[in-house]
């Protein structure tokens, strides 16, 4: 059975039918799910019903894996693999309930950041926990002239620990980083428009999960721009919505989108796997 590849939105985001990860050998495969990431920023590849080292293995394809920040998350026996869930055994989480809640690149705070994410629905609720993505891509073009010859050549700084203390707070689970981890997530500095490294197209690369101030600009000059950055970026028209079908994985660029999970039922289940492909240095 062959690939259909259809659009999701105007905007963003393709569903792809008929791809199996767990065919590791196949390389025509793996090349056109490539082609349709670079053409559509996200793909939604559906009814993958796969191990975890089909989905290590898939991801490997296109860059070293990273292991994430907070190591108390990962799965048992795959440290590629994070757990984003509110399932809990022996009184104790099993993943990150409350990961990305906020609008976020991930792992900005990085001197590397992701070049890209996947992420594999293993159970989800019957209502709630969507996924909102954003086209920086469309952002930046659509951006007023006037906005952007203001942040042409600037540079922003990027800090993990703020929003993840805002969270902190609500989640007895999310202990205090060690001095190891804020040294890892603190200050990297990154082109606020960059240029991906595949596609040559440029994109705007600030969120306001990660992103702390501009660098070198009066610190409330730098507020004010970042807030009319944001808010510029957030308008519907950059937006596509994912409604979680069983199964899904969703593979996403983090060099030209950026997401927001959406708050869910706590009775609920949710539960999914994440594997993140180290990129390269941002220009």
């Amino acid at each position: 059975m062959g690939l259909q590849v259809n659009r999701l939105s105007e905007v963003l985001g393709a569903e792809v039918i008929g791809a199996d990860l767990s065919r590791q050998d196949d390389d025509d495969q793996a090349a056109a799910l490539h082609r349709a990431l670079l053409d559509n920023g996200i793909i939604v590849i559906r009814n993958q019903h796969i191990a975890p080292d089909d989905q290590i293995a898939f991801s490997r394809r296109f860059g070293k894996l990273s292991v994430h920040v907070l190591t108390d998350f990962q799965l048992p026996g795959y440290p590629e693999i994070t757990c984003i869930s509110n399932k809990r055994e022996n009184g104790k989480a099993v993943g990150i309930a409350d990961a990305g809640r906020h609008w976020h690149s991930d792992q900005a705070y990085e001197r590397i950041p992701a070049m890209g994410s996947l992420l594999h629905a293993q159970e989800i609720p019957p209502e709630g926990g969507d996924t909102l993505f954003c086209n920086m891509y469309a952002v930046l073009e659509a951006m007023p002239e006037s906005l952007r010859a203001r942040i042409e050549g600037k540079y922003a700084i990027f800090n993990y620990q703020r929003e993840y203390n805002r969270f902190k707070s609500g989640n007895a689970d999310r202990k205090a980083l060690t001095p190891e981890q804020i040294a890892r997530t603190t200050g990297a500095t990154h082109p606020i428009i960059r240029t991906h490294p595949e596609t040559g197209r440029k994109a705007l690369y600030v969120s306001e999960g990660h992103t702390e101030t501009i660098k070198d600009m009066d610190p409330e000059e730098a507020e004010d721009l970042l807030q009319e950055l944001f808010a510029f970026s957030k308008r519907p028209e950059f937006i596509y919505r994912h409604v979680w079908q069983p199964h899904d994985l969703i593979f996403w660029d983090n060099r030209c989108t950026m997401h927001n999970a959406v708050p869910y039922n706590p009775e609920y289940t949710r539960h999914m796997y994440r594997t993140t492909i180290i990129g390269d240095v941002p220009v």
